[in-house]
């Protein structure tokens, strides 16, 4: 054992290692050997002067469009990377210490952690560094990143180090991470900033453009939620939507479709489908017959779009199957990472340590 393993192991008595899953719409925190802890919003509530902080989380997304002129809403990280980086380092803390004090964890312990941190396969060096310096001032003594899409892989019990192929789409809030996994590395890879978010966006737009209706990114994602579909045999349901009529400046409820719901979501999603053929074709031929064979795993929370593995399947003409609790693939992963020493070392793509 080296000195740098001793430490570590001497740590473990006084430190959790946490992985997070740090995403755009949300963010997810294991404790390695007691599971996931948190799932909230990566938002924060801040006033606009002093900067303070009166909500976090769940609690600051139920005041998305309710608040006073002096305060903001801010998502700290947007398209995958930080957008703010006060706003991410406090978010940060707030949750290291949220496990340290508010799960009950016995025993209780020093908020030091070593930290499994997951990101984007294709932010840069200076977007990678940022996320490092936000966890170690937010108070982890390590740092360690992972690519979505090879903790997704991970999480989803994929055989990565295996001389394999292995094919994930991780669809978040912010980014789709698409590539192909095999003997411990990404072979080949996209990274889209094409993602849930922009559903919601699209389906803001199309309900301006059909209804004349004006209404938030809440309904829009409630929206997508309840009504999202992309395939035709999906059962058609309905969902009445209220917002404001741009005509007359006054409230108004529209009665909304899922298969027309389908004509905002449908751009987005064969966009999707046609750099994951991108991504096929580009792949060593050596390495298709295990993408036939084992198909494609789909992760993220945009996999739960109803239809969506079966659309895929019809147009990539290859196996589809959504990977269990797909919203936290990358947590798992990340948090599996902690657990194997050697493996960590050998996926990791960046690291910071005080």
């Amino acid at each position: 054992m080296n000195l740098s393993s001793f430490i570590d192991s001497l740590w473990k008595n006084f430190s959790y290692d946490i992985a997070i899953d740090l995403g755009t719409a949300n963010t997810k925190v294991l404790v390695v050997g007691k599971g996931v802890v948190i799932r909230e919003p990566s938002i924060i509530v801040q006033h606009k002067k002093t900067k303070n902080i009166l909500a976090i989380g769940n609690e600051a997304k139920r005041m998305i469009g309710k608040t006073p002129a002096m305060l903001q809403v801010v998502r700290p990280l947007r398209d995958g990377v930080i957008s703010d980086f006060d706003a991410c380092e406090r978010m940060l803390k707030y949750f290291i210490h949220q496990v340290h004090r508010s799960y009950q964890l016995l025993p209780p312990k020093i908020p030091k952690p070593r930290l499994a941190i997951g990101i984007p396969s294709g932010i840069t060096e200076v977007e990678r560094k940022a996320v490092i310096d936000a966890a170690l001032k937010a108070g982890a003594r390590k740092v360690y990143l992972l690519e979505e899409p090879m903790a997704a892989a991970l999480g989803s019990n994929l055989p990565v180090e295996e001389p394999t192929a292995s094919l994930i789409v991780d669809i978040g809030g912010g980014t789709t991470e698409i590539a192909v996994i095999s003997l411990g590395g990404i072979v080949v890879c996209r990274s889209l900033r094409i993602a849930g978010d922009e559903l919601d966006e699209e389906i803001i737009l199309w309900l301006r453009s059909k209804f004349n209706l004006l209404v938030g990114e809440k309904t829009s994602e409630e929206l997508k939620i309840s009504l999202g579909n992309v395939w035709p045999e999906i059962k058609n349901e309905e969902m009445i939507v209220r917002g404001r009529d741009l005509g007359s400046g006054l409230p108004k409820e529209v009665k909304v479709l899922s298969n027309d719901l389908r004509e905002a979501i449908l751009p987005i999603i064969s966009n999707i489908t046609e750099n994951i053929k991108d991504v096929i074709e580009e792949t060593p031929p050596e390495l298709l017959g295990d993408l036939f064979k084992e198909g494609l795993i789909l992760t993220g929370g945009g996999s739960q779009l109803k239809g969506l593995d079966i659309f895929l399947a019809s147009h990539l003409k290859i196996p589809v199957r959504v990977t269990e609790d797909p919203i936290l693939a990358v947590v798992r992963g990340c948090g599996k990472a902690l657990e194997e020493v050697e493996l960590l070392e050998k996926i990791r793509v960046g690291m910071g340590k005080i």
